[in-house]
Parts: structure tokens; C-alpha cells; sequence
């Protein structure tokens, strides 16, 4: 699933195209993603044709285009959502699910297509809420709005109004493990499966270590080390192991070639030598070193 780093990029690859472009037609061909849309709202396509995109914006693993001072288009790439930027004559991709077409005043006619091949991930307009802290609500810009169903969701680590001491103290507050802690969305965002090893095994953090018991310089380390992770994914343009995730000119990112833990599995550790192991959490896999990472 695309974490912070792969749906930054895919943001950065889309402001330019669609500040100041106009939505000129919608072609919706799978409904399953609008399922996130509110159809008593009004209608997907009518609310956005005709509307001027202003800027990309992101939070977490969300996007949002503003067409509004009170609406945005909100997009979520769920498991394998891509945000691809076409001319017009270009073919269609097999897993098309939502065109728009676009008229940019520099760029000229621009085709924005949602590829999905789970259709796990979704389009909708929403209503633009105030903050609760009152500070930029996103990454990419500076208004305090963002879409309501996005409002729950926490700062990631990288949003300069993240407040450190606020998150070590609800973390040490939280009874569970702390890799379980760093997936909750609602205490810090844009963390997945694939970071959340890297940067445990970056802090020398065994997932399972129980959140109350991290001391304050401890979890000030394991933040460090989710910060670091993320810079350099975003650097390397994100994490691709197949075709799922790309940006938004079809690209993959190369940051599968700097993974430490997260599918490492049998390898040695590149710290100690000892093997990397993989064992079953939450439907998916933990990765970590049994010698850097020791469960206390």
C-alpha cells in the first residue's frame, strides 16, 4: 500500500499540472470508486466539471485538490491506486477507473486518470473543515482547511506543525506494541507496513515492545528514526515492488534497494550479520533483526 513517501511524490508530480486547470469533463467507468463520495452531496461529475483545480495537497496517505473554497476533490490510492498524467492521445490503461480532463492555461489539455487495479482506493468531493489546531492542514499548502473525512487523521512526522512532545506523550500513554501504535493513523500518519520495520529496525526497536514502557529518549530515537526513513523514501522517489505504485508519469521508485528489514527475510542483517526474520502481524509481515532488535 502506498505510505507517505510514494503518495508525497505522486502530490509533487501532480501540482504542477493542476493549479489553475480547469476540469473540462469527468468519465466515471467504475462506481465501486466513489465509494468514498456522498452522493447526496449531488452527483460525482457535476460537482466537479467546470471546476479549477488550486493547488495538491497531502496528509498522511491523502490527497485533496481544492475546486472551492468549500469542496475538494479527496483522493485515496488505497492498494494500488495510481494518479497518471496523460496527453489525450495517449491509450487507455487497463485498470482505468476515473478521467478527468483537464485544460491547463500553460500546459494545454492534460487527461489526470485514476488506475486501479483492486479498487481498493477512491475519488469524492467533500466539504472543507477548519483545523482543530489551526495550522496548515497539509502538505503544499497554507490553508487551515481540510476535507472532513481526512480530519481525524493525525500530522505525519514530516508536517512542520507536528508536535513531538504531544506524540511521545499519547504514545507512552497507549497500552499495545509499538509498531501496532506507529499503523494507528489517528496518533501519527502516512506510516505503513514497509516504514514502520524500517524505522524499528533503524532504532534497534523490537515491534512488540510495549508503548509504555518506552522511555521518553527512547521514543525520541524511534521518531528520529521514522523521519530519517521517510527523507530518504522520499528521495528515492518511494518503495516499488511491481508495477502497483508509480508516479505520476508511470515511474517506479528505488527505494526497495535500500531496505534494511521490511522483506528481508533469510538475508543478513546489514548491521550484525545475524538473519532477518519475518513473522506474522495483523494479516501481514514484521521484519526485524533478533539480535539488534530484541524483545525485552
Amino acid at each position: 500500500m502506498p505510505e507517505l513517501p510514494e503518495v508525497e511524490v505522486v502530490r509533487a508530480g501532480l501540482e504542477p499540472a493542476v493549479r489553475g486547470a480547469t476540469v473540462q469533463s469527468v468519465d466515471v467507468r467504475e462506481p465501486r470508486s466513489l465509494r468514498r463520495h456522498d452522493s447526496a452531496a449531488g452527483a460525482f461529475t457535476q460537482l466537479l466539471t467546470g471546476r479549477t483545480l488550486s493547488e495538491a495537497v497531502r496528509r498522511g496517505k491523502f490527497l485533496w485538490l481544492p475546486i472551492s473554497a468549500e469542496q475538494a476533490l479527496v483522493v485515496h490510492l488505497g492498494m494500488s491506486g495510481q494518479v497518471l498524467l496523460r496527453t489525450p492521445d495517449q491509450p487507455d490503461e487497463k485498470q482505468l477507473r476515473i478521467r478527468c480532463h483537464l485544460e491547463h492555461p500553460l500546459h494545454g489539455e492534460i487527461r489526470m486518470d485514476f488506475v486501479d487495479q483492486r479498487i481498493f482506493g477512491s475519488m469524492a468531493i467533500d466539504q472543507l473543515v477548519e483545523t482543530q489546531d489551526a495550522a496548515a492542514a497539509g502538505f503544499g499548502s497554507a490553508s487551515t482547511l481540510i476535507p472532513s473525512q481526512v480530519a481525524h487523521i493525525a500530522r505525519d512526522p514530516l508536517d512542520p506543525a507536528f508536535d513531538d512532545a504531544a506524540f511521545i506523550a499519547r504514545l507512552q500513554k497507549r497500552r499495545t506494541g509499538v509498531k501496532r501504535a506507529l499503523l494507528d493513523q489517528t496518533l501519527v500518519s502516512g506510516i505503513g507496513n514497509i516504514y514502520a520495520d524500517e524505522a524499528l529496525w533503524a532504532s534497534q526497536t523490537h515491534g512488540e515492545h510495549p508503548t509504555d514502557q518506552l522511555s521518553t529518549r527512547r521514543a525520541a530515537q524511534l521518531l528520529d528514526a521514522v523521519r530519517t526513513v521517510l527523507a530518504k523514501a522520499l528521495t528515492e522517489g518511494g518503495t516499488s515492488f511491481d508495477a502497483q505504485y508509480v508516479n505520476v508519469n508511470g515511474e517506479s521508485g528505488y527505494f526497495s534497494h535500500s531496505l534494511n528489514a521490511y522483506g528481508q527475510q533469510g538475508k543478513p542483517c546489514s548491521r550484525c550479520g545475524t538473519t532477518i526474520e519475518r513473522v506474522t502481524f495483523m494479516n501481514r509481515g514484521s521484519h526485524f533483526c533478533p539480535r539488534c532488535q530484541p524483545r525485552r
